[in-house]
């Protein structure tokens, strides 16, 4: 009855569902997962989403000042768009190799396309990406753009250092505001960080979003990104190495959409070096790339299973 009283007494908006910029509040409803079906033996699907009774008024956080991304694929709107974040790029190079240098922003980006191009072979995914240059963008308009284009899918591509040279193998993180472990606090932090420059904050949050509104609209969208993550594992296992402890949850801003599933993916360590030599090949690319595919196309069959 209290958070009733809480939830009544702030200052939204409830309007009947229209087309528009305003994101609505998924269903609470849990996901039934279907048993996984052969590649190529998924049918065609569709993204229509489910039919939402309420939209409510919750801004993006920053002005998307850029031109939105082009969209490649198929021109059916009604199929599933994935946006494509390449971390890091322009004056940001992210983690730089000591075996030979290899700067992350041009690995996230190969990496990146190399995806863009898989998903494109399906015939039924729509693709974005959030720089197809060496071009810096500030965290919160990475996941801007995205919820802008309505992406029905955000993955966010890096490929950290770490401190114990010995580390090798992908993990994929989704949003806690706790972290899991130190490393994944370690991690978010700096990446973070990305968007403090000459001492101002870029990435401060918009302080008419209320924090209980947001609260509500990220609880499925949790749910579903959690689930993402955990099959985007179990099809990278055969192509790549992955971390033992390989789903971690950390507070990263480009995975605070509240009505996005987001992950980041951790596809490797540029401070190991053969994660190095793996990452900046063509055939490993591919195989990152393969794996990606595999999980998106099984993710919308199974949400296209349970609407």
């Amino acid at each position: 009855m209290l958070l009733l009283a809480i939830i009544a007494a702030l200052p939204w908006t409830i309007l009947p569902s229209s087309p528009g910029t305003k994101q609505s509040i998924s269903s609470a409803n849990s996901i039934v997962v279907a048993s996984r079906a052969p590649i190529n033996k998924i049918i065609a699907f569709r993204s229509a989403p489910p039919k939402r009774r309420y939209e409510v008024s919750a801004p993006i956080k920053r002005a998307i000042a850029q031109n939105l991304p082009k969209i490649s694929g198929p021109k059916d709107m009604t199929l599933p768009l994935v946006v494509l974040d390449a971390g890091h790029g322009g004056h940001d190079p992210g983690a730089i190799s000591p075996h030979g240098g290899q700067y992350e922003k041009e690995v996230t980006l190969a990496i990146a396309r190399s995806i863009r191009t898989e998903l494109l072979k399906t015939g039924r995914i729509r693709v974005a990406l959030t720089r197809d240059s060496d071009k810096f963008l500030v965290l919160q308009d990475r996941y801007g753009i995205a919820r802008k284009m309505k992406a029905d899918l955000f993955i966010s591509i890096h490929a950290d250092s770490a401190e114990n040279p010995e580390a090798t193998g992908g993990t994929v993180y989704t949003l806690s505001e706790v972290a899991s472990d130190r490393e994944a606090q370690r991690m978010a932090a700096r990446e973070n960080k990305s968007d403090i420059i000459n001492g101002i904050n870029l990435g401060r949050a918009d302080a008419n979003v209320s924090s209980i509104l947001i609260d509500l609209t990220q609880r499925e969208t949790m749910n579903v990104s959690a689930d993402f993550a955990k099959l985007l594992l179990r099809e990278s296992r055969p192509n790549m190495r992955i971390r033992t402890n390989s789903h971690r949850f950390a507070s990263f801003i480009v995975l605070k959409a509240p009505d996005m599933p987001s992950v980041l993916f951790e596809t490797g360590y540029l401070s190991n070096e053969e994660d190095v030599e793996f990452l900046r090949s063509e055939a490993g690319q591919i195989k990152v790339a393969r794996s990606v595919a595999s999980a998106v196309q099984i993710h919308f069959a199974r949400r296209l299973a349970t609407k």
